[in-house]
């Protein structure tokens, strides 16, 4: 059972979300490439992870996903981190991002007190939408967890979650 919403709901995905990711994916102007299927068809069934989505009437209207680093990287610690969200354009600025990072932050804090996510120091309606959720800066850097920055700046960002 997921999280219920006036236009969506958040659940856990499932493989044959697939296609409906994929059109997220291609409306938002983001990648559908093969390397994408595969890593999401990896990560769905992953249970170290939660791997959501956001569905409405009309279908998948977005999608967001964790990962757990087990060793500490640079600045980086190891720990739960928020990898990602992308939301339907037609539908932003209706909760949903907020809604997907809330329904992650809840499964973490059944499992650690603390969760981690970076993003381009441009990037102002991530860190906008992070901050809603106590997420503070930690460091500054040209990549973290071995992802490169576009742009060549990142911010990491962690939140003190209370259980």
């Amino acid at each position: 059972m997921g999280k219920q919403n006036s236009v969506f709901t958040i659940r856990g995905a499932s493989l044959s979300d697939l296609p409906g990711l994929l059109e997220v994916q291609r409306r938002s102007g983001r990648s559908t490439s093969s390397r994408f299927c595969d890593a999401v068809s990896q990560a769905i069934p992953d249970p170290r992870l939660r791997f959501v989505v956001a569905e409405s009437d009309d279908g998948l209207v977005g999608w967001a996903k964790t990962k757990y680093f087990e060793n500490p990287e640079m600045d980086a610690p190891s720990g739960h981190y928020l990898m990602g969200v992308t939301v339907d354009p037609n539908v932003r600025r209706r909760g949903v991002a907020l809604a997907l990072v809330t329904t992650r932050l809840d499964w973490i804090r059944q499992r650690d007190n603390r969760a981690y996510y970076f993003t381009n120091a441009s990037n102002e309606a991530s860190i906008a939408l992070h901050r809603n959720s106590d997420f503070y800066e930690l460091a500054r850097g040209p990549q973290f967890r071995s992802i490169p920055i576009e742009g060549g700046l990142g911010i990491l960002f962690r939140a003190d979650l209370r259980r």
